[in-house]
C-alpha cells in the first residue's frame, strides 16, 4: 500500500506543480485535473482498505468495501468535469479578448487596454 500512496503523492505533485509553475492557462486547467484525479484515487485506495468484496448484498460477503467514499468521488469526478469546462469556456473567452494564452501577455495586454 505504500507504493500507492508514493504515486498518488507523485500524481498530486505534478498536478500542483503545472498549477502553480506553468504560464499558459491550459496547461494549468490540466494540472487541475491531475491534481484531482490524485485525490479521487486517493479516496478510493483509503475506502477500499476495509474490505475486498463488493458491496452486493448476498449470501457469505463479510468484507465488504465501503460505498460512500466511491459515491463521494463520482459527485467529485462531475464536479471535476464542470469545473474543467467553465475553465475552458473562460480560457476560450480571454483568448478572443486578447488573443493569448499565456498568463504574461494577457497581463500586458490587459493592462494596456486601461
Amino acid at each position: 500500500m505504500v507504493i500507492e500512496r508514493i504515486l498518488i503523492f507523485l500524481l498530486a505533485l505534478i498536478g500542483f506543480t503545472a498549477i502553480v509553475g506553468a504560464k499558459n492557462i491550459i496547461k494549468k486547467v490540466f494540472g487541475l485535473n491531475i491534481l484531482n484525479a490524485a485525490v479521487v484515487l486517493l479516496y478510493i485506495l483509503e475506502g477500499s482498505r476495509i474490505g475486498d468484496q463488493a458491496p452486493i448484498l448476498g449470501e457469505g460477503i463479510t468484507n465488504m468495501v465501503d460505498p460512500v467514499p466511491q459515491a463521494l468521488m463520482l459527485t467529485a469526478i462531475v464536479i471535476g468535469v464542470c469545473v474543467t469546462a467553465l475553465a475552458l469556456a473562460l480560457a476560450v473567452r480571454l483568448y478572443k479578448a486578447t488573443g493569448s494564452l499565456e498568463i504574461d501577455t494577457i497581463n500586458e495586454r490587459l493592462r494596456s487596454e486601461h
